[in-house]
Protein backbone atom coordinates (compact mmCIF):
# COMPACT_ATOMS: atom_id res chain seq x y z
CA UNK A 1 0.00 0.00 0.00
CA UNK A 2 1.54 3.29 -1.10
CA UNK A 3 1.93 6.23 1.25
CA UNK A 4 0.05 9.35 0.12
CA UNK A 5 1.80 12.64 0.89
CA UNK A 6 0.36 16.08 0.10
CA UNK A 7 2.76 18.99 -0.42
CA UNK A 8 0.79 21.98 0.84
CA UNK A 9 1.06 25.62 1.86
CA UNK A 10 -1.50 28.27 0.95
CA UNK A 11 1.32 30.75 0.37
CA UNK A 12 2.58 30.87 -3.20
CA UNK A 13 6.25 30.78 -4.12
CA UNK A 14 7.46 28.66 -1.23
CA UNK A 15 8.76 25.76 -3.32
CA UNK A 16 5.74 23.43 -3.32
CA UNK A 17 5.95 22.39 -6.96
CA UNK A 18 9.75 22.33 -6.95
CA UNK A 19 9.53 19.98 -3.97
CA UNK A 20 6.78 17.79 -5.43
CA UNK A 21 8.55 17.30 -8.76
CA UNK A 22 12.08 16.84 -7.44
CA UNK A 23 11.14 14.70 -4.47
CA UNK A 24 9.19 12.44 -6.86
CA UNK A 25 12.24 12.22 -9.15
CA UNK A 26 14.58 11.55 -6.21
CA UNK A 27 12.37 8.78 -4.80
CA UNK A 28 12.19 7.37 -8.34
CA UNK A 29 15.97 7.13 -8.76
CA UNK A 30 16.11 5.47 -5.33
CA UNK A 31 13.96 2.75 -6.94
CA UNK A 32 10.64 3.65 -5.36
CA UNK A 33 7.58 3.60 -7.60
CA UNK A 34 6.05 7.08 -7.48
CA UNK A 35 2.85 8.71 -8.71
CA UNK A 36 2.71 12.51 -8.74
CA UNK A 37 -0.77 14.07 -8.84
CA UNK A 38 -0.85 17.67 -10.03
CA UNK A 39 -3.72 19.25 -8.07
CA UNK A 40 -2.86 22.85 -8.94
CA UNK A 41 -4.70 24.56 -11.85
CA UNK A 42 -1.43 26.34 -12.73
CA UNK A 43 -0.22 22.86 -13.80
CA UNK A 44 3.43 23.69 -13.07
CA UNK A 45 4.21 20.16 -11.90
CA UNK A 46 2.89 18.88 -15.24
CA UNK A 47 5.04 21.24 -17.33
CA UNK A 48 7.97 20.74 -14.92
CA UNK A 49 7.98 17.07 -15.89
CA UNK A 50 8.13 17.97 -19.58
CA UNK A 51 4.45 17.41 -20.38
CA UNK A 52 2.74 19.89 -22.72
CA UNK A 53 -0.18 21.15 -20.61
CA UNK A 54 -2.28 21.97 -23.70
CA UNK A 55 -2.10 18.34 -24.83
CA UNK A 56 -3.58 17.03 -21.57
CA UNK A 57 -6.90 15.29 -22.29
CA UNK A 58 -7.47 13.45 -19.03
CA UNK A 59 -6.03 14.29 -15.64
CA UNK A 60 -6.85 15.52 -12.15
CA UNK A 61 -10.06 17.22 -13.33
CA UNK A 62 -11.48 13.95 -14.69
CA UNK A 63 -10.15 12.07 -11.67
CA UNK A 64 -12.12 14.35 -9.31
CA UNK A 65 -15.21 14.20 -11.51
CA UNK A 66 -15.04 10.38 -11.51
CA UNK A 67 -15.71 10.56 -15.26
CA UNK A 68 -12.88 8.19 -16.22
CA UNK A 69 -11.09 5.22 -14.69
CA UNK A 70 -8.30 6.53 -12.43
CA UNK A 71 -5.68 4.46 -14.26
CA UNK A 72 -6.65 6.12 -17.56
CA UNK A 73 -5.48 9.52 -16.27
CA UNK A 74 -1.91 8.32 -15.61
CA UNK A 75 0.91 9.17 -17.98
CA UNK A 76 4.52 7.98 -17.96
CA UNK A 77 7.27 10.56 -17.54
CA UNK A 78 10.95 10.63 -18.56
CA UNK A 79 11.84 10.42 -14.89
CA UNK A 80 12.67 6.83 -13.83
CA UNK A 81 9.81 5.16 -11.87
CA UNK A 82 7.69 8.35 -11.87
CA UNK A 83 4.14 8.47 -13.26
CA UNK A 84 1.99 11.59 -13.41
CA UNK A 85 -1.67 12.50 -13.25
CA UNK A 86 -1.48 15.87 -15.03
CA UNK A 87 -3.42 19.08 -14.51
CA UNK A 88 -4.86 21.61 -16.92
CA UNK A 89 -6.17 25.15 -16.42
CA UNK A 90 -9.71 23.60 -16.55
CA UNK A 91 -9.06 22.45 -13.00
CA UNK A 92 -9.97 25.98 -11.88
CA UNK A 93 -13.64 25.11 -12.48
CA UNK A 94 -13.70 21.96 -10.37
CA UNK A 95 -14.24 23.77 -7.05
CA UNK A 96 -17.47 25.33 -8.36
CA UNK A 97 -18.60 22.04 -9.88
CA UNK A 98 -18.01 20.06 -6.70
CA UNK A 99 -19.81 22.50 -4.39
CA UNK A 100 -23.22 20.81 -4.75
CA UNK A 101 -21.93 17.24 -4.67
CA UNK A 102 -22.37 14.96 -1.67
CA UNK A 103 -19.09 13.97 0.01
CA UNK A 104 -17.31 16.60 -2.08
CA UNK A 105 -14.26 16.52 0.22
CA UNK A 106 -13.76 12.80 -0.50
CA UNK A 107 -13.76 12.82 -4.32
CA UNK A 108 -9.98 12.44 -4.61
CA UNK A 109 -9.75 9.87 -1.80
CA UNK A 110 -12.35 7.68 -3.52
CA UNK A 111 -10.71 7.97 -6.92
CA UNK A 112 -7.29 7.06 -5.51
CA UNK A 113 -8.30 3.91 -3.67
CA UNK A 114 -7.59 1.79 -6.74
CA UNK A 115 -4.16 3.32 -7.29
CA UNK A 116 -2.56 2.95 -3.87
CA UNK A 117 -1.43 -0.65 -4.31
CA UNK A 118 0.52 0.16 -7.48
CA UNK A 119 2.92 2.68 -5.91
CA UNK A 120 5.32 3.10 -2.98
CA UNK A 121 4.60 6.83 -2.76
CA UNK A 122 1.85 9.05 -4.13
CA UNK A 123 2.68 12.78 -3.94
CA UNK A 124 0.03 15.47 -4.40
CA UNK A 125 1.15 18.95 -5.48
CA UNK A 126 -1.49 21.24 -3.95
CA UNK A 127 -2.74 24.62 -5.14
CA UNK A 128 -1.62 27.72 -3.18
CA UNK A 129 -4.97 28.06 -1.40
CA UNK A 130 -7.00 26.30 1.26
CA UNK A 131 -9.97 25.68 -1.05
CA UNK A 132 -11.81 22.50 -1.96
CA UNK A 133 -8.95 21.15 -4.10
CA UNK A 134 -6.48 21.31 -1.21
CA UNK A 135 -9.11 19.96 1.18
CA UNK A 136 -9.58 16.96 -1.14
CA UNK A 137 -5.82 16.42 -1.19
CA UNK A 138 -5.54 16.54 2.62
CA UNK A 139 -8.52 14.22 3.05
CA UNK A 140 -6.93 11.72 0.65
CA UNK A 141 -3.45 11.86 2.22
CA UNK A 142 -1.65 9.98 4.98
CA UNK A 143 0.59 12.95 5.69
CA UNK A 144 1.56 16.43 4.57
CA UNK A 145 4.88 18.12 3.80
CA UNK A 146 4.81 21.88 4.43
CA UNK A 147 7.51 23.84 2.56
CA UNK A 148 8.56 27.06 4.32
CA UNK A 149 10.83 29.53 2.54
CA UNK A 150 13.70 31.01 4.56
CA UNK A 151 12.56 34.58 4.01
CA UNK A 152 10.73 37.38 5.76
CA UNK A 153 7.08 36.48 6.59
CA UNK A 154 8.04 32.78 6.40
CA UNK A 155 5.77 31.82 9.28
CA UNK A 156 2.92 34.06 8.18
CA UNK A 157 -0.06 31.86 7.37
CA UNK A 158 1.52 28.75 8.88
CA UNK A 159 -0.85 28.90 11.87
CA UNK A 160 -3.82 29.04 9.49
CA UNK A 161 -2.56 26.00 7.58
CA UNK A 162 -1.94 24.04 10.80
CA UNK A 163 -5.50 24.91 11.92
CA UNK A 164 -6.84 23.65 8.58
CA UNK A 165 -4.90 20.42 9.05
CA UNK A 166 -6.35 20.09 12.57
CA UNK A 167 -9.91 20.53 11.33
CA UNK A 168 -9.30 18.01 8.50
CA UNK A 169 -8.02 15.57 11.16
CA UNK A 170 -11.10 16.21 13.27
CA UNK A 171 -13.77 16.06 10.57
CA UNK A 172 -12.51 14.22 7.48
CA UNK A 173 -9.28 12.32 8.04
CA UNK A 174 -8.24 11.41 11.61
CA UNK A 175 -5.15 9.60 10.28
CA UNK A 176 -3.61 12.69 8.64
CA UNK A 177 -0.13 13.28 9.98
CA UNK A 178 2.46 16.00 9.41
CA UNK A 179 5.33 14.38 7.51
CA UNK A 180 7.48 17.41 8.23
CA UNK A 181 8.20 21.09 7.72
CA UNK A 182 10.70 21.61 4.91
CA UNK A 183 12.90 24.71 4.90
CA UNK A 184 13.42 25.91 1.31
CA UNK A 185 15.29 28.70 -0.52
CA UNK A 186 17.97 28.81 2.15
CA UNK A 187 20.96 31.08 1.57
CA UNK A 188 23.66 30.58 4.21
CA UNK A 189 25.12 34.05 3.49
CA UNK A 190 21.95 35.80 4.64
CA UNK A 191 21.41 36.49 8.31
CA UNK A 192 17.65 36.40 7.74
CA UNK A 193 17.83 32.86 6.30
CA UNK A 194 19.69 31.68 9.38
CA UNK A 195 17.23 33.44 11.70
CA UNK A 196 14.26 31.74 10.00
CA UNK A 197 15.93 28.33 10.32
CA UNK A 198 16.57 28.94 14.04
CA UNK A 199 13.04 30.17 14.65
CA UNK A 200 11.34 27.27 12.85
CA UNK A 201 13.58 24.70 14.55
CA UNK A 202 12.97 26.33 17.95
CA UNK A 203 9.16 26.36 17.58
CA UNK A 204 8.63 23.06 15.77
CA UNK A 205 11.80 21.04 16.60
CA UNK A 206 10.81 17.42 15.89
CA UNK A 207 8.53 18.36 13.01
CA UNK A 208 11.31 19.94 10.91
CA UNK A 209 13.21 17.87 8.32
CA UNK A 210 16.99 17.71 8.81
CA UNK A 211 17.38 18.39 5.09
CA UNK A 212 17.29 22.06 4.10
CA UNK A 213 16.78 23.00 0.44
CA UNK A 214 19.35 25.62 -0.52
CA UNK A 215 18.93 28.38 -3.08
CA UNK A 216 20.34 26.99 -6.30
CA UNK A 217 20.39 28.45 -9.81
CA UNK A 218 20.23 25.01 -11.46
CA UNK A 219 17.12 24.21 -9.42
CA UNK A 220 15.30 27.28 -10.73
CA UNK A 221 16.48 26.68 -14.32
CA UNK A 222 15.35 23.04 -14.58
CA UNK A 223 11.55 23.64 -14.96
CA UNK A 224 12.05 25.88 -18.00
CA UNK A 225 13.57 22.85 -19.74
CA UNK A 226 10.74 20.60 -18.56
CA UNK A 227 13.21 18.57 -16.51
CA UNK A 228 13.61 17.55 -12.90
CA UNK A 229 16.82 18.60 -11.18
CA UNK A 230 17.96 14.95 -11.26
CA UNK A 231 17.74 14.87 -15.09
CA UNK A 232 18.94 18.44 -15.55
CA UNK A 233 21.99 18.43 -13.28
CA UNK A 234 22.40 15.46 -10.95
CA UNK A 235 25.59 16.93 -9.48
CA UNK A 236 24.00 20.23 -8.41
CA UNK A 237 23.36 21.29 -4.85
CA UNK A 238 19.59 21.13 -5.56
CA UNK A 239 19.80 17.49 -6.65
CA UNK A 240 21.89 16.61 -3.58
CA UNK A 241 19.35 18.32 -1.29
CA UNK A 242 16.31 16.55 -2.76
CA UNK A 243 18.04 13.15 -2.75
CA UNK A 244 18.85 13.77 0.91
CA UNK A 245 15.17 14.57 1.57
CA UNK A 246 14.08 11.39 -0.25
CA UNK A 247 16.50 9.31 1.88
CA UNK A 248 15.13 10.99 5.02
CA UNK A 249 11.51 10.20 4.09
CA UNK A 250 12.29 6.59 3.18
CA UNK A 251 14.17 6.12 6.47
CA UNK A 252 11.40 7.76 8.51
CA UNK A 253 8.73 5.58 6.91
CA UNK A 254 10.74 2.41 7.48
CA UNK A 255 10.81 3.24 11.19
CA UNK A 256 7.06 3.82 11.36
CA UNK A 257 6.03 0.67 9.46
Amino acid sequence: MGKVIAVANQKGGVGKTTTSVNLAASLGVLEKKVLLIDADPQANATSGLGIDVESVEGGTYQLLEHSVKPEDTIIKTDSPNVDLIPAHIDLVAIEIELVDKDSREYMLAKAMERLKDSYDYILIDCAPSLGLLTLNALTASDSVIIPIQCEYFALEGLGKLLNTIKSVQKIHNPNLDIEGLLLTMYDSRLRLSNQVVEEVQKHFSEMVFDTIIQRNVRLSEAPSYGETIINYDATSKGATNYLSLAHEIIKKNKQTV
